[in-house]
């Protein structure tokens, strides 16, 4: 682990590697190893064992699937980012919703990106982290960019656009709440200015609406 007045660049940056699918563990692994430069201290097929051996392995740099079987990937992150502020995270993934993306930003990480990429996108991400950048799919980086250009033009907030695309992706208002981390009757009540600013009357009219406007 790097003192906080260093920099990467100055040192061979060390690695952990958590990957649920023991053959794309072993295939990332191979991928960034083969870079001589930098160091793959450890690989882990789950968090918990990944977090109890983070004071031996001591790394700058942990590549953390978020789909880990019975794992809160969020919590993860902030549990490695508790043991060190200065570590950086790189979330590997399947995901492309826009909300699970800007949430695991908003826990620490570093990076995101997506597991079906060119796997040279592995060892450019530690160079991206090198030169303190945050690493992106290209197709992740499109949807974030997409994201802020429909915020500057949407009569939505925030947390509205959350509730609402997470509603068109059919899930309950219950589900929308939990993943959310906030009440059902915040949600309903979020849904209620959500119509009235649409000026529509049902969510099936809301979700066509956003759409078409590209709110959502």
């Amino acid at each position: 682990m790097i003192p906080s007045q260093m920099g990467l660049q100055s040192i061979k940056p060390r690695i952990t590697l958590i990957e649920n699918d023991e053959a794309l563990r072993k295939g990332f692994s191979i991928i960034l190893a083969s870079n001589k430069d930098f160091n793959v201290v450890n690989t882990y097929s789950n968090a918990e064992e990944a977090i109890k051996g983070f004071k031996r392995d001591f790394p700058d740099i942990v590549f953390t699937d978020l789909e880990l079987s019975g794992e809160d990937a969020i919590a993860t992150i902030k549990k490695f980012k508790k043991l060190d502020p200065h570590v950086h995270i790189v979330a590997l993934t399947n995901n492309e919703d826009i909300n699970s993306i800007f949430e695991a930003f908003a826990a620490g990480t570093s990076g995101y990106l997506l597991k079906g990429g060119n796997h040279l996108e592995l060892l450019d991400a530690v160079n991206e982290i090198i030169k303190n950048g945050a690493p992106m799919s290209p197709k992740i980086a499109k949807l974030v960019v997409s994201s802020f250009q429909r915020s500057l033009n949407s009569p939505l907030s925030k947390r509205e656009t959350e509730i609402l695309s997470s509603l068109a992706m059919g899930k309950t208002y219950k589900i929308t709440a939990d993943s959310l981390h906030i009440g059902m009757e915040t949600v309903k009540s979020h849904v209620k200015n959500i119509y009235s600013k649409l000026d529509v009357t049902t969510k099936s009219e809301a979700i066509e609406l956003a759409r078409m406007r590209s709110l959502i």
